[in-house]
């Protein structure tokens, strides 16, 4: 459990063995399996400021979900690693904004470290052609392929039914840990796929980066972590569900699933 917590900025120190002092982000510590982490957590862009010292840090980088029109959204590339080396100085930290169904080209990568992970893809609003990303967007009809999804970060989406809307069934997008699924009929969307666990706050671990549902007469749920449901396009109508803030989710297919911001955590051993 989180013992200690900070607001974002450069607000609190994080002393470490062997001098080692950062600030930046939210600030939590935690034990697990005999080793005490201390973690820095941004659901917005901001700064990781070292101030003296070098250690070795993992992170999680998840970009912002793709939008969801029609076909669900991709999730937002995601990548985990351990033991890279930091030093005195100011990093700068970008948590990239899920896309916006109405405007399914904004969106943005997310970047710690010098490593970068992909936007999600979307589904465009007029031909239905999914976009690439982290991962891939779902096919939004008429047979439509689901979207590539980039390699190490996800998944691709799922291909849509023949049928014209709103007789067809619309895509999943991809996920961290697997694909969007295909349109299971011209009434029913594909799934989206699922996420992957990642670092947290705490000991336990998250998943992130699930891929949003496909829309159709019965939608495609959402991919675990934060993959949004798919709207309903025959009585009684509703709208998608948005990817989950700071997961990277993909949005459900519709015509107000954006996706999901990212999220970027930095950790390392401290002393207990």
């Amino acid at each position: 459990m989180p013992v200690g917590s900070a607001k974002f900025g450069l607000m609190a120190a994080a002393g470490g063995a062997a001098g080692f002092t950062a600030f930046g982000g939210i600030i939590s510590q935690y034990d697990s399996g005999g080793t005490t982490y201390r973690v820095h957590t941004f659901r917005g862009s901001g700064k990781f400021f070292v101030s003296s010292g070098e250690a070795d840090v993992d992170y999680l980088i998840v970009a912002g979900g793709g939008a969801g029109w029609m076909g669900g959204g991709g999730a937002g590339g995601m990548l985990t690693g351990t033991g890279v080396a930091v030093s005195a100085g100011t990093y700068t930290i970008t948590v990239g904004a899920g896309r916006q169904a109405s405007t399914a080209g904004t969106g943005e990568n997310s970047e710690a470290l010098g490593i970068t992970a992909a936007i999600g893809g979307g589904t465009g609003s007029a031909s239905s052609t999914a976009s690439t990303g982290g991962s891939g967007g779902g096919g939004g009809r008429q047979s439509a392929a689901g979207g590539s999804g980039t390699a190490g970060q996800g998944n691709d989406g799922g291909d849509a039914d023949a049928g014209a809307w709103p007789n067809t069934g619309s895509g999943g997008g991809g996920g961290k840990a697997a694909v969007g699924s295909n349109a299971v009929s011209s009434s029913v969307g594909g799934a989206g796929g699922a996420g992957a666990t990642g670092y947290g706050i705490g000991a336990t671990t998250p998943y992130y980066a699930g891929g949003g549902g496909g829309e159709s007469a019965t939608a495609g749920v959402g991919g675990t972590g934060g993959g949004g449901k798919g709207g309903i396009n025959a009585a009684p109508w509703t709208t998608p569900i948005a990817g989950t803030p700071n997961t990277g989710g993909g949005g459900g297919g519709g015509s107000e699933g954006w996706g999901g911001a990212g999220i970027v955590i930095i950790r390392y051993e401290v002393a207990a």
